[in-house]
């Protein structure tokens, strides 16, 4: 009868090792999947990066466009150097819109 005492009395602080060797247990499972979570890409993060790396190429085409169109105005204002100005960023846009993306 004593021993049925004990064992009832002593059953709320086993709960606690129960619970610190189900964590140690378990902690191993949860590391492989933290280090596989932070060397994987999900496909949202993914895209994300997709359209960021578009609209950064997209604000680069736009400006080169721009320094171009002003050094072709100016060229033809019989500007020399600005005709050759805009022949190098003509070149620049070609080799933009030609890189693999």
């Amino acid at each position: 009868m004593r021993a049925i005492i004990i064992a009832l009395a002593a059953l709320p602080l086993l709960t606690g090792c129960f619970s610190a060797v189900k964590s140690v247990v378990t902690a191993p499972v949860k590391a492989v999947g933290q280090v596989a979570d932070w060397t994987t890409t999900s496909q949202d993060e993914s895209d994300r990066n997709r359209g960021r790396e578009m609209r950064q190429r997209e604000e680069q085409l736009g400006k080169l466009s721009r320094q171009r169109d002003k050094a072709a105005e100016k060229c033809q204002g019989g500007n020399e150097e600005q005709c050759q100005r805009a022949e190098v960023l003509e070149h620049e846009i070609e080799a933009l819109m030609a890189a693999p993306r």
